[in-house]
């Protein structure tokens, strides 16, 4: 991950902290590094996908009232890139429209 990618990471978790609610004993630079270091090892326009679901409460089987753990962020990074290999696969370009 380059620089600039890792600026907008870090700009989407803060995005993602900001949309839920948090505890005030919570030190925001300290989670922010803890969830770029879960991640960091995946591609930035996969964990940027998967923290814009998140946002918009998109993600199954989590509690939609509270922010994800590291885990489930993770989790959802690796689908989001799972999700972009199959449609690479079938020959979808990014942005393309599946049903017209």
């Amino acid at each position: 991950m380059n620089n600039a990618e890792k600026i907008e990471v870090t700009k989407s978790l803060a995005k993602l902290f900001g949309s839920f609610p948090q505890s005030p004993m919570s030190d925001p630079d300290l989670q922010i590094r803890a969830y770029f270091d879960a991640v960091e090892e995946y591609e930035c326009q996969d964990i940027l996908a998967a923290v814009h679901r998140f946002r918009l409460g998109e993600v199954k089987e989590v509690n939609k009232a509270f922010c994800p753990s590291t885990a489930q962020l993770c989790d959802e990074v690796r689908y989001r890139k799972q999700m972009r290999d199959i449609m690479a696969r079938a020959g979808v370009k990014p942005g393309s429209l599946l049903v017209q």
